[in-house]
């Protein structure tokens, strides 16, 4: 994977998860990473890791930011040119999740915390950085979901909202052909993550517990791992599951049955 080489890499929703694996994989790479999450002593501690895995071969810019804020997602451009002079990727990893039937929600404002963290939050960064991919003939990375190919109960926000990443990629994707941008869309299946415990019940509060059956889904590291070539390669579309890939085709052909697969994997919790 010698295409990620010293490419310069903003990596959003770096400090748990996807983001984390995904960190160390892309450290290990060779990559310059620009780490952003909420939790500065979170991502303090990544790069920590990093460091000890990676010697003084680790060139890590840590920048913790709200990414809902229009102003933080500029300091983090600014603070990425400033430290490495360009940008070859941006990668949008961080994300946020529900757990509840849609009849089931006291406070629909919840919906709106996930598109803003889902969608309008990734399409503000993208923007603000699009000059400076322009520059480098870089490369986006969007971070979906199998949610976002089909619909998923329980979901219903966060299905929204990695349709809407969905369709605004693929959309992305063919305005930027002539500039010789990359966009790059990956959509996982169920992943061992903080997500899952960090995700809202129908009051808006976190679950504190995940209700996934962890030994039965991909950990982070085996997801990044996957996630890697890809992303070196400049790959349009990775779905990262069985079961997606068959449920594109599956879906138009027999759309109850896919309706059934997705009550009995929440159900079943993998």
């Amino acid at each position: 994977m010698d295409g990620l080489m010293d490419k310069v890499v903003i990596l959003t929703g770096a400090s748990e998860g996807i983001g984390r694996a995904l960190a160390r994989e892309l450290a290990r790479l060779g990559c310059h990473l620009v780490l952003t999450a909420r939790s500065e002593t979170r991502l303090q501690s990544l790069a920590l890791e990093l460091a000890q895995e990676q010697g003084a071969q680790a060139d890590v810019l840590v920048h913790s930011a709200d990414l809902t804020h229009p102003h933080e997602c500029r300091e983090l451009i600014d603070a990425c040119i400033a430290r490495f002079g360009r940008l070859d990727i941006l990668i949008n990893n961080a994300g946020m999740t529900m757990w509840s039937r849609f009849d089931e929600l006291e406070d629909l404002a919840i919906l709106e915390q996930i598109m803003a963290v889902n969608y309008l939050a990734p399409a503000r960064l993208t923007h603000m950085a699009l000059p400076h991919l322009k520059q480098s003939r870089g490369q986006v990375v969007a971070i979906a979901s199998v949610a976002g190919l089909t619909g998923v109960p329980t979901r219903s926000g966060y299905a929204a909202s990695k349709h809407a990443v969905m369709g605004f990629f693929d959309s992305l994707r063919i305005e930027l052909a002539d500039d010789d941008v990359a966009v790059t869309v990956i959509c996982p299946d169920f992943v061992v993550s903080q997500i899952h415990k960090r995700a809202l019940d129908g009051k808006g509060n976190p679950l504190g517990t995940t209700p996934m059956k962890e030994d039965k889904i991909m950990s982070a590291e085996a997801c990044a791992a996957a996630m890697a070539p890809a992303i070196a390669c400049r790959e349009r579309l990775l779905i990262m599951s069985r079961r997606g890939r068959l449920g594109r085709w599956v879906r138009l052909l027999w759309p109850s049955l896919i309706d059934k697969l997705a009550r009995k994997a929440i159900a079943g919790g993998h």
